[in-house]
């Protein structure tokens, strides 16, 4: 009898958990089945809830594992979905849908590789799976453009590697590895806004995401916002202290601002030379931030114009707007430059697009005279000719018409009565011009419209008939120390006494 009733106690212990076990079992469905209509509604959030309810009670179900999973999928939670999904085969492994969604999750967080070998496992279980061959193919073409992005990086074929990571992430959208890449070449191409926009998703995401953090640095140092720049790479080698590029940008951030300044203070001081060496030292610090070496070469333009190098800070400015089209500044000052140089034509061109980028009273007024020192450049240059400065008082005028005239006038049978009919010619027509220019510059009210580039014509001048012998008559006429008699039309003969 005691045996009896220890069976009957035992029995009695075990009947109430197998109807426990039936009954969890029940539960357990009938969550899934209210996790699946959610699913088919697409609330996702209460499908999750369910699918969650169906767990704890049935946690060995491989099937509850794998709905759970898609909904995460959904939801975009790939690593959450990627933990259940490895669960559910680990519970079946023939489960063909558990290993689907596992390489879904690895392929969507960038791990290729492992998405391969879940979808090969899954052709293994059913090798005619239409799903299961097309993700296959989707991770080796993933894997593909991982190589070629590798290699077109050292390259430094910045777009391609942007391509590459665009077609990779169609895959693997939640990969911050590809992500960053993308990033960090969308900052070297000088398209700013679109990788601090990536990095500043990844780090809503993720706030301690050393990648990141040095992407929005890189972005703000190319930017020349040089200081914010080396806030952020401190920060990503707080997170990650062995961060190689960060560590590399921090200190080539920090040497290029301390130079600059050097560079700064030494022009203000006077100290050009001091000053053309530092900003010389900080264009070899990087080459690739584009914006600072912008200024940088402008910087040292100005200086190249201090020291009247005029052809190396047009050197230096072209190099500055070859870096930064959009740079003003120099623009400006190799205007200035072709100003002092007498390169009208580039000046007015130069001063035309500022113009059209800024039109200020300022850029409308420099144009102008741009405009009209080409203008006057056009023209026979009259202090050329007499070979006297623009300030030339009176009697340097009329000194060296007396010169001038005197060594071209074609009468004169100690210089050309020997001369070929060609270096004659040569000379009426420098004789010509000399008389000309005497004309125009001994006459204050012809030399101020001249000087301001106003059309003599308009003063009823017509150069075409001027005879230069009337002004060398008028002008060595009387006792002068020699006397001249004509032998021709236009020719004279000089007897000095």
């Amino acid at each position: 009898m005691a045996a009896a009733a220890e069976c009957d106690v035992v029995m009695a212990a075990t009947e109430p958990e197998l109807l426990d076990d039936q009954e969890a079992k029940r539960e357990a469905e009938t969550f899934k089945e209210q996790g699946n209509a959610y699913y088919a509604k697409k609330d996702y959030n209460e499908a999750y809830n369910y699918y969650t309810k169906a767990i704890d009670m049935c946690p060995k179900n491989a099937s509850y594992y794998g709905n759970r999973a898609a909904t995460l999928m959904m939801l975009g939670r790939f690593r959450e979905a990627l933990g259940d999904a490895q669960q559910s085969v680990r519970l079946d492994d023939s489960f063909v849908r558990g290993h689907l969604r596992e390489g879904k999750c690895h392929l969507s967080l960038g791990n290729a590789m492992a998405a391969c070998r879940s979808f090969q496992r899954a052709l293994e279980l059913d090798h005619k799976n239409a799903q299961a061959q097309q993700e296959f193919k989707n991770a080796n073409a993933v894997m593909e453009y991982e190589k070629i992005a590798e290699t077109d990086f050292e390259k430094r074929d910045f777009r391609k590697v942007v391509f590459c990571m665009d077609r990779a992430l169609e895959f693997a959208p939640a990969c911050h590895r590809f992500k960053i890449l993308k990033a960090e070449c969308l900052a070297m191409l000088g398209r700013y806004p679109e990788a601090q926009s990536v990095a500043s998703d990844i780090l809503r995401m993720d706030s301690t995401n050393a990648d990141a953090l040095y992407v929005r640095g890189l972005c703000l140092y190319y930017e020349d916002c040089i200081e914010k720049a080396v806030q952020f790479f401190v920060q990503a080698l707080r997170m990650a202290p062995d961060h190689e590029k960060a560590c590399i940008a921090c200190r080539n951030a920090k040497a290029l601002k301390a130079k600059k300044e050097d560079g700064n203070k030494a022009f203000k001081e006077g100290n050009y030379k001091l000053a053309y060496e530092l900003y010389t030292e900080a264009l070899g610090i990087d080459p690739n931030n584009i914006k600072t070496n912008a200024k940088l070469y402008c910087n040292r333009g100005t200086v190249n114009s201090k020291l009247r190098k005029l052809d190396d800070a047009i050197e230096d400015c072209t190099n500055a707007v070859k870096l930064d089209d959009t740079y003003i500044k120099a623009y400006l000052r190799r205007a200035q430059c072709y100003m002092d140089t007498e390169q009208y034509e580039e000046a007015v061109r130069d001063y035309e697009k500022v113009y059209q980028t800024e039109k200020t009273k300022e850029h409308k007024q420099l144009l102008k005279n741009a405009q009209l020192e080409l203008k006057k450049s056009k023209r026979k240059d009259y202090y050329k000719i007499l070979g006297v400065d623009k300030n030339a008082s009176e009697d340097e005028i009329k000194k060296a018409y007396r010169k001038r005239a005197l060594m071209h006038h074609p009468g004169r049978v100690d210089r050309h009565s020997g001369a070929s009919a060609e270096v004659q010619k040569e000379e009426e027509k420098k004789f010509k011009e000399v008389g000309e220019a005497f004309t125009i510059l001994s006459d204050p009210k012809k030399k101020t419209r001249y000087d301001s580039g106003q059309d003599l014509d308009e003063e009823g001048m017509n150069m075409g008939d001027f005879d230069p012998n009337n002004i060398f008559k008028a002008f060595f006429g009387g006792p002068g120390g020699f006397s001249f008699e004509a032998s021709g039309p236009g020719n004279f003969f000089f007897q000095f006494g």
